[in-house]
C-alpha cells in the first residue's frame, strides 16, 4: 500500500521537525525513522505531514492528529501529543488513525498520557 493515496475524508497526522523535534536535541530516538513509520504504515489511510515548529518545544517530538470532516462533524478537534519518542506511541497513534482517528474511534487510553495543550489557546481535543 506504501505511496498510495489517502481515501478521502480522512485525517491528517501531522509530524513537528524543526528547531527540536526531530533533532539530537531529543536523544535516544530515530526520528528518521519514526517518521517513515509513520509515513509507510499510514500510506494510503491519511495524509501524514511535516510541520515546522509548533512552539511545544518542551514537548518534544510532537505529533498532532487532526479529524477528518466527519470528525470534527462530530465535534472532534485536533489531538496534540507530546513527547512522542517511544516506538509505542507511534503503535497507539497508527492503530487509532487506521481506526477513523479523532471523532471516529476511540484512542488507545495510553495516549492520555501524550496528550498536551496546544499553544496560544488553540482549542484542543480530548483524547478519550
Amino acid at each position: 500500500m506504501s505511496g498510495a493515496a489517502p481515501r478521502p475524508g480522512v485525517c491528517t497526522v501531522s509530524v513537528c521537525r524543526d528547531c527540536c523535534c526531530g533533532t539530537d536535541k531529543v536523544p535516544g530516538v530515530d526520528h528518521d525513522a519514526q517518521l517513515d513509520r509513520l509515513r509507510r504504515e499510514l500510506a494510503g489511510v491519511c495524509r501524514v505531514r511535516v510541520t515546522r515548529c509548533l512552539d511545544v518545544c518542551e514537548q518534544a517530538d510532537v505529533v498532532v492528529v487532526q479529524p477528518s470532516p466527519e470528525g470534527r462533524a462530530a465535534g472532534a478537534r485536533p489531538v496534540w501529543l507530546g513527547l512522542v519518542n517511544d516506538p509505542g506511541a507511534v503503535d497507539d497513534i497508527v492503530a487509532w488513525v487506521r481506526a477513523g482517528g479523532p471523532g471516529r474511534a476511540a484512542p488507545p487510553p495510553v495516549l492520555d498520557l501524550y496528550a498536551i495543550a496546544p499553544p496560544h489557546g488553540r482549542p484542543a481535543g480530548a483524547v478519550g
